[in-house]
């Protein structure tokens, strides 16, 4: 048993090795019917629909694009959520595996990007985490409109630039932070979108070396 354990380790790295980096223009519109091999569905819950990524009820199951994001980088892409909860998620310089496992407390090993979360009240970058000191800076919700409107489609675009992550929505300034020790390096190098319950979508993804 331990034999055949090892070996499976042994064949998921010598896998992974192989991925390669993203050194020109990456895209996926979705205009198909299944997910396909560039993209790692961690809990099964991705779906193709209607030329979109869509998710529901993933429980922090990221799906995990299998190519390795550069170092300098500019990710761009539309999400929308169908749901009073909002919650569009993303993460960046993952490991391009974990999930949760168990719907309990979910250790990520990325840069957690997360507009109308907690019900539609706070966005945030989060580092290694989504909670308490995890989270770096936030946006919270200052009056009765929800951060995230039911249907409204948003372009995202998150540059990052060393320890430097710009995320903007509809091209003006959204969150903004310089991390010191910036993820990077095996166990930093990918990127996933992710869900908790809402009904989201994403579409038209571009990501862009910076270097």
């Amino acid at each position: 048993m331990f034999l055949g354990a090892l070996l499976l380790l042994l064949a998921g790295l010598a896998c992974k090795s192989r991925i390669q980096t993203i050194h020109a223009p990456f895209s996926d519109n979705f205009e198909r019917r299944e997910l396909g091999a560039d993209w790692l569905d961690t809990g099964r819950a991705a779906k193709i629909v209607d030329g979109k990524l869509n998710l529901v009820r993933a429980y922090n199951h990221p799906v995990w694009l299998r190519r390795k994001l550069p170092r300098h980088v500019q990710i761009d892409f539309d999400a929308v959520s169908r749901s009073p909860a909002g919650d569009l998620k993303v993460e960046l310089y993952g490991d391009g595996e974990s999930f949760d496992i168990d719907k309990g407390s979910y250790d990520p090993t990325s840069y957690m990007l997360i507009m109308g979360g907690w019900n539609n009240s706070k966005s945030i970058i989060g580092r290694l985490g989504e909670h308490d000191e995890a989270v770096k800076v936030f946006r919270d919700r200052r009056g009765p409109e929800p951060l995230v409107e039911i249907g409204r489609t948003y372009h995202f675009t998150i540059i990052r630039k060393g320890g430097l992550l710009d995320w903007k929505i509809d091209g003006k300034s959204y969150l903004v932070w310089n991390d010191p020790q910036p993820l990077t390096g095996p166990g930093h190098e990918f990127f996933a979108l992710n869900n908790w319950e809402a009904d989201v979508a994403f579409d038209n993804l571009t990501i862009r070396p910076l270097e």
